[in-house]
């Protein structure tokens, strides 16, 4: 029998009810994400640096056990305290 899947039918966006795919990310300077995220969930927080989809970057100072509605391309490792970052698309 087949997995019945809810969101079926929902268009993928940002506001999407739903995340298909997560996948743990470790900082770097100089390398981009495999994919741009849908958002960011943030296990134990402090300052993360991160590039935005758009080109922009910023520096963000998160709680413990956050998600962050970002569509993120890179988070560097100088500039980022946070830990157990995971990508969520």
């Amino acid at each position: 029998m087949p997995i019945k899947d809810r969101f079926e039918g929902y268009a993928d966006s940002l506001a999407s009810p739903y995340v298909e795919d997560a996948f743990a990310i470790m900082p770097s300077d100089s390398s981009d994400l495999a994919q741009v995220t849908k958002g960011l969930n943030v296990n134990t927080g402090g300052t993360i640096r991160v590039r935005m989809k758009s080109g922009a970057d910023v520096t963000l100072t998160v709680p413990d056990a956050c998600i962050l509605p970002f569509r993120i391309s890179r988070v560097f490792a100088t500039g980022t305290t946070a830990t157990g970052i995971v990508g969520l698309a």
